[in-house]
């Protein structure tokens, strides 16, 4: 059973993140400011957080190296966001989003450099189907032929870096410190960016601060909360190299099907594509024993 803990946790993220992305549009549709939107996560991390020390019985490491990695991965996660938000006031997410969907590359290739994680053929396949999966998600044709300049593509490419790194080092840090002191750091980190949200925004135009504003914005905030801790605890019992990619091939797939049915939107070609690469992957991804069974035949000689 804890063989396939990663599996339980890797499946809770990949739903909360697909239904958080099928709705996490809608306070900003309703007047309430993204930099906003931002705030509010942040406060949403504080719960998960509170929970978890609290099973874990309020162990927290304090050394400085968890200080140092816990941080870190906050910062990655958290300045990720906030570089987002000024990538697409400056060009275009139908190209922005996709070169960010391709972060696990960065997780997957440091894992296997210096990790030394490998996996079986059927998670190899999974990894190269959802690589391939995810740019359909958001693929347009890019009819629009207005001049965005370079630093949409700058920015991001830093997004793309940050959580890519993010990953890596979630999985990295996971070796010496308990997945609860990572979220907690990450809770802290994402709380302490609160105040360049707020310089972000414009506070001159009109703000929704009603139901259908922050606390609907909540709402849908808290399952990116919680999709974020139990991805901490993915990464502490499985490898990153699976995780990352199953995560962000399932999440949209989920989003997808969602806007399909209760937002009655109906995908392009490319886009179906990418939805029937997704399951495969997913499925080729959960069920890999990776290699696994060689170091148990290995230790069993």
């Amino acid at each position: 059973m804890k063989s396939k803990l990663w599996l339980i946790f890797a499946i809770v993220t990949t739903i909360s993140w697909g239904i958080w992305g099928a709705f996490t549009g809608l306070p900003a549709e309703n007047g309430f400011p993204e930099t906003l939107v931002y705030c509010v996560w942040a406060l949403t991390m504080i719960p998960p957080a509170i929970i978890a020390l609290k099973l874990s019985g309020w162990k927290l490491n304090r050394d400085k190296k968890s200080i140092f990695y816990g941080c870190i991965i906050g910062l990655l996660g958290a300045g990720g966001q906030m570089v987002l938000f000024h990538a697409v006031s400056e060009g275009p997410t139908y190209l922005i989003f996709p070169i960010i969907s391709l972060s696990p590359m960065i997780t997957i290739i440091l894992s296997y450099s210096f990790l030394k994680e490998r996996t079986g053929i059927m998670g190899t396949v999974g990894i190269v189907l959802a690589l391939l999966a995810l740019p359909l998600f958001d693929y347009s044709d890019g009819s629009d032929t207005t001049d965005y300049g370079y630093l949409w593509f700058v920015l991001a490419v830093i997004v793309l870096l940050a959580w890519g790194l993010q990953a890596y080092f979630m999985k990295f840090a996971n070796e010496t410190m308990n997945a609860e002191s990572i979220f907690f750091y990450m809770t802290v980190t994402g709380l302490a960016i609160i105040p360049v949200a707020l310089l972000m925004t414009d506070f001159s135009q009109d703000i929704n601060y009603g139901l259908d504003g922050p606390w609907l914005a909540a709402g849908i905030q808290v399952l990116n909360s919680v999709g974020a801790l139990c991805l901490v605890y993915a990464f502490r019992y499985g490898k990153a190299m699976v995780v990352s990619p199953m995560t962000n091939a399932g999440a949209p797939l989920i989003t997808a099907v969602i806007s399909m049915i209760v937002m009655g939107f109906v995908p392009g070609t490319f886009k179906i594509i990418g939805i029937l690469l997704a399951v495969l992957a997913a499925f080729l991804l959960a069920f890999d024993p990776g290699d696994s069974d060689k170091v148990d035949e290995e230790n069993n000689v």
